[in-house]
């Protein structure tokens, strides 16, 4: 692995009584590291406790949080609100949900541009089609006029990923970004992926439920349940894994009985 990028230990996250998220731990570089686990496993509250986004009424607590050795759980909230999408990119899984639907998609990655750049309205609009080109959306000058509705979800989804990457983060983290499109449009999205933070040599968060996607594109798995790490292993050693609920994801995507 690379030089450590981001380190967590023992996070807890707590509703009241309800422990939703319990000791996790893991260091990861400039890698793509997979959270799988079955709904509610707690994968997503790992990466909102990261950017410190948690919900109402949520108590985070952490031995260590520390982004590029910068103390995450300790930092305020205007140095927060300075590292999300500057350095920590968040692509939620549907776009029709997380773009403004009363703003064109160019005004929208304009705006980050702008925001984060301090750019010229006519460079952040040059910029904004360069990501959109990069992203591999034809008509980048048409797809820049369009809202939101007027898309599809696959292309919706890369503008999203455009408008993440504006900043060039050092860590992208993307949350079931395929679950909402159809076998071909997740399969573009995967691919933008993996070429831009190849080339970018970024560090990869990617939350999925859908194993042999994981196998295929990640480096690195840890396994969630109930808000715990009960395995870590390379993703290509998914179909030897040990832990009998990784053995149970496993057999499910197959429609196959656990073997114990």
């Amino acid at each position: 692995m690379s030089a450590t990028l981001l380190e967590v230990a023992d996070l807890h996250v707590r509703f009241g009584a309800r422990a939703a998220v319990r000791g996790v731990s893991f260091a990861m570089g400039r890698e793509r590291l997979a959270l799988v686990g079955g709904s509610g496993a707690g994968k997503s509250l790992i990466a909102r406790a990261i950017l410190r986004l948690l919900p109402a009424g949520a108590q985070m607590t952490a031995g260590r949080l520390a982004f590029d050795g910068i103390d995450l759980a300790g930092a305020a909230p205007v140095a927060m609100r300075n590292l999300r999408g500057r350095r920590i990119g968040l692509v939620l899984q549907d776009a029709k949900f997380s773009l403004n639907p009363v703003m064109t998609i160019g005004a929208q990655i304009d705006e980050v541009f702008r925001l984060h750049g301090r750019l010229s309205r006519r460079t952040a609009m040059a910029r904004t089609l360069a990501a959109l080109e990069a992203v591999r959306l034809g008509e980048p000058e048409r797809i820049y006029r369009l809202y939101p509705h007027q898309v599809s979800g696959g292309m919706g989804q890369r503008a999203m990923i455009a408008m993440m990457l504006a900043a060039d983060p050092d860590l992208l983290i993307a949350d079931e970004p395929t679950s909402a499109l159809d076998a071909s449009s997740a399969q573009q999205v995967l691919a933008v992926l993996d070429d831009l933070v190849g080339r970018r040599g970024m560090g990869l968060i990617f939350i999925s439920h859908d194993l042999d996607r994981v196998a295929q594109f990640c480096d690195r798995v840890l396994v969630i349940e109930d808000g715990a790490i009960v395995e870590s292993c390379a993703a290509a050693a998914l179909g030897t894994a040990r832990h009998p609920y990784t053995r149970r994801l496993m057999a499910a995507r197959l429609g196959l009985e656990a073997v114990p």
